[in-house]
């Protein structure tokens, strides 16, 4: 089990956002950057934009949690960066989890074959 290592500080953030490559769907966007370590660290951010406290940590928490079981399928070496937009907070946590799951595909960080828990035989 790949565990969730989380970035925290804000120059790591900034980093993120001014080096790295987006990726844009309706309910997340993702920044990738690559580190140079061998893991993968992973950071939500939420803006006032989302709502309130409770809308914004609902979606920090879907995205965490979507994020999770395709830690595992990540290829190392990587700094990702989910940023919840307006649309995320109201959405179902298998919605989002697709969605991440997309924009994983498209950057070329998870292949495209189903892990434990995935579907398969599309």
């Amino acid at each position: 089990m790949t565990v969730l290592i989380s970035i925290c500080r804000n120059n790591d953030f900034r980093r993120a956002y001014s080096r790295g490559k987006s990726y844009v769907s309706g309910v997340v966007v993702l920044y990738v950057l690559r580190n140079r370590q061998k893991n993968v660290r992973v950071g939500i951010t939420t803006s006032k934009k989302i709502g309130n406290a409770v809308h914004r940590n609902r979606a920090r928490r879907v995205i965490r949690e979507a994020c999770r079981p395709l830690l595992s399928q990540i290829r190392p070496g990587y700094d990702l960066v989910f940023v919840a937009r307006g649309r995320t907070p109201f959405v179902k946590s298998t919605v989002v989890r697709e969605s991440i799951e997309q924009l994983l595909k498209t950057a070329g960080l998870v292949s495209g074959k189903e892990g434990p828990g995935g579907r398969s035989g599309k």
